[in-house]
């Protein structure tokens, strides 16, 4: 499938502002990133929705939810690591060179990860009363953009 470089650049300039409307970075290396966003493109294409660039879609929604990008992985990545699996999303750390992006290990169909149902915490903003339920609470507040500090454990 051909890409055309609009393509590229319309969905590129998507994925950043909704990044960082709800408190995530794109990797700051334009170049890999929007050989990312093409993959996502492509993907699209070929299945109907955005399934993760770096991973092996089975072609079937019900079998790709979790890799449909963003992915259900991305946050306990980037709390874990700094980056998601592919790197699309990365830390402020990363994002600001403080820190080097690494390689990441694959949580997808690994014991303990969401798709075995396990429980997670509720996590509320002490601010807004945003609610998610994730292991760590989110570095910034989707709704009222404040630090994770101002989270509490929920449930």
């Amino acid at each position: 499938m051909e890409v055309n470089n609009e393509e590229i650049e319309k969905l590129y300039n998507e994925l950043d502002k909704n990044a960082r409307d709800y408190g995530y970075l794109l990797n700051p290396d334009e170049q890999f990133t929007k050989d990312l966003v093409k993959g996502l493109i492509i993907n699209t294409g070929r299945y109907g929705y955005q399934s993760c660039p770096c991973r092996l879609s089975e072609g079937k929604i019900e079998k790709d939810r979790d890799i449909i990008c963003p992915c259900d992985y991305r946050d306990p990545d980037l709390n874990d690591f700094g980056a998601c699996y592919c790197g699309l999303y990365v830390s402020r750390e990363i994002y600001d060179g403080k820190k080097q992006l690494t390689s990441i290990p694959e949580r997808r169909n690994q014991a303990g990860n969401i798709r075995t149902g396990a429980k997670l915490p509720v996590w509320r903003c002490r601010v807004c009363g945003y609610l998610c339920a994730r292991e760590n609470p989110p570095e910034i507040c989707p709704i009222c953009k404040v630090k994770k500090d101002r989270f509490e454990r929920f449930l």
